[in-house]
């Protein structure tokens, strides 16, 4: 192998190590922000506020006393919309942060949307 050949290779392994660095800091940050993520949805008359975490399980329900006037099982029903909505937000806001640093169109960035996309999809798209 002539020096040239050698001097070559070194510089694209330097190169790819260089590029293996960066996407790895990208998903780092990512997963960082991520995080930190919440979503915030509320019913259709205020009456219901939630808040999701970063693996969209509740953290908040806040309900004021227009709830009293609405039946059980059309609470249940509204608690529940309002959960998905947050959810949903929840997903929406992981994908600008997908987009933000390591690109929707990576490997890591589309499986990373793909996987809230699927676990919380937009109402009406169940």
């Amino acid at each position: 192998m002539a020096v040239n050949d050698v001097d070559a290779a070194e510089e694209w392994l330097d190169s790819w190590a260089s590029q293996v660095d960066a996407r790895a800091q990208r998903a780092v940050e990512l997963s960082r922000r991520v995080a930190s993520l919440t979503g915030v949805a509320d019913g259709q008359d205020g009456a219901i506020r939630v808040r999701v975490g970063s693996s969209g399980q509740v953290e908040s329900l806040e309900l004021d006393d227009r709830v009293q006037e609405i039946s059980g099982p059309r609470l249940a029903r509204e608690i529940m919309a309002v959960i998905r909505r947050a959810q949903a937000e929840l997903s929406a806001r992981v994908a600008e942060q997908v987009r933000a640093t390591v690109g929707a169109d990576s490997e890591a960035g589309r499986a990373v949307i793909d996987s809230f996309e699927t676990r919380f999809p937009a109402p009406g798209e169940r």
